[in-house]
């Protein structure tokens, strides 16, 4: 996220009707009419249900430029993984930029916090990314995944201890904030050593920053979210520069660092580092979750399945991240004219890779509007990217979505969603998507 963020070269964010036409050859003159007219990435139709869009992209334009946004849509599965393998001409220097332009009002707010992130891992193309990745995935690796295991099962159980409460009490509970939310970020919290803060504060906070840097809120909405983010940036700030974390934490580990030049990171990449990790940790799992929960609950016979059989809530997790991902897109600029899917780009294009929509890809996966848990091919979806980017807690994201799922299957053995589910409200940024909302009842019948 550039600080600030008027430069000429982010997308704008300004939504209009009649975009450029279809075509691998390249897209038409604005206002010529064509079948994604009206297509508006933040628009309610598309948020609820973006699958004939996205369908559309990928038969008809599967590189086009949006108006409303100034991005180039990328919605073949091969096209965007040639793009997260191909880092030098695909650069992710725009991944975290502001998409809804910041006035001075908001960036003054931002000016007093001391806010500046410079690059460090989702927007960093220099050589300090390898070293910066490796601090990060030391804490995700398969053996700390494992370890965490009985941790995420035992804050799972206090949870829906309180969730069967509830129920019992007033007929009906929200599974979203109570328990998807809260368990990724009671769990980040133990693996990274943080205790000096509340969930609800670090979710407010993490809310608060998706919302200011990937949403459209207005001017009035967009000053309340950089009190909120600046809060959350002097908090990282104050913990990093203290010097008071111990030596096995990751902030710790960040203040031992080296660059490749053998200069001690700085602490404004430590906070960047920090302010990725705190996000992507606990908001984008807590979307997650809430998502598998919802879709298991949606289909018939799946919710004492995945109570009584070890392996399915994994496979389950697995193919909503091939269908339903919460990272719905992501972010590259190109560095030199290239050829992409039949169309021409010049140095400096911005780039939307449709990662959602290349999980029902024809091409790769066989009837891809069918949940079929148990694909030859599951793993080829690219829902945490691929390349040196890749998602470095995409382990421990899809292990607190199953161990979350098998829980609450067996803890909630009677759960069933409320009447008008269809109706949730849902998250519709332009890079996150999930239901803010699992609200569930208890069927009087098993099964």
């Amino acid at each position: 996220m550039r600080i600030p963020a008027l430069d000429t070269s982010a997308p704008g964010t300004e939504v209009r009707d009649g975009g450029p036409g279809s075509g691998a050859a390249g897209p038409l003159p604005p206002g010529a009419g064509g079948p994604l007219d009206g297509l508006d990435l933040f628009g309610d139709g598309f948020v609820r249900d973006p699958y004939p869009w996205l369908d559309l992209l990928r038969s008809q334009a599967p590189v086009h430029h949006d108006a409303g946004t100034g991005l180039w849509l990328v919605s073949r599965h091969q096209d965007i993984r040639r793009v997260l393998l191909d880092p030098a001409t695909f650069r992710p220097d725009n991944a975290q930029h502001a998409v809804t332009p910041l006035p001075v009002a908001v960036l003054r707010v931002l000016a007093r916090a001391g806010f500046q992130l410079p690059p460090a891992l989702a927007n960093n193309g220099t050589d300090s990314h390898p070293g910066l990745r490796r601090v990060v995935t030391r804490f995700f690796n398969a053996r700390r995944v494992a370890e965490a295991v009985p941790v995420i099962e035992r804050l799972a159980a206090e949870l829906l201890e309180v969730a069967r409460a509830r129920i019992d009490a007033d007929g009906e509970y929200d599974l979203f904030t109570s328990f998807a939310q809260v368990l990724p970020c009671r769990v980040l919290m133990e693996l990274l050593g943080v205790h000096d803060v509340d969930p609800a504060t670090l979710i407010r906070w993490s809310d608060a920053s998706l919302e200011l840097f990937w949403g459209r809120p207005t001017p009035d909405r967009q000053l309340e979210l950089a009190e909120l983010a600046g809060e959350f940036h002097r908090w990282l700030t104050t913990t990093v520069r203290t010097g008071k974390a111990t030596a096995d934490s990751f902030i710790g580990a960040l203040a031992r660092h080296r660059l490749p030049d053998g200069t001690p990171l700085d602490p404004q990449t430590a906070v960047a580092a920090c302010f990725f990790v705190f996000i992507a940790g606990q908001s984008t799992t807590g979307q997650l979750i809430a998502t598998v929960l919802r879709r298991a609950l949606s289909e018939p016979g799946l919710w004492p399945r995945v109570a009584q059989e070890e392996e399915a809530a994994g496979a389950w997790v697995e193919e909503v991240l091939r269908r339903e991902p919460p990272v719905t897109t992501w972010r590259r600029v190109v560095a030199r004219p290239v050829e992409l899917g039949g169309v021409k780009l010049p140095a400096g294009a911005q780039l939307l890779l449709m990662l959602m929509g290349s999980g029902s890809d024809p091409e790769v996966f066989t009837d891809p509007e069918r949940m079929c848990p148990h694909r030859a091919n599951i793993r080829h979806h690219l829902a945490f990217g691929t390349g040196r980017h890749r998602c470095p807690g995409a382990s421990l994201a899809r292990t607190e979505a199953a161990v979350a799922l098998r829980a609450a299957a067996r803890g909630l053995p009677k759960a069933r969603l409320v009447a008008g589910a269809e109706g949730t409200p849902m998250l519709g940024l332009l890079s996150f998507r999930a239901p803010l909302r699992v609200a569930v009842a208890e069927s009087r019948f098993n099964g």
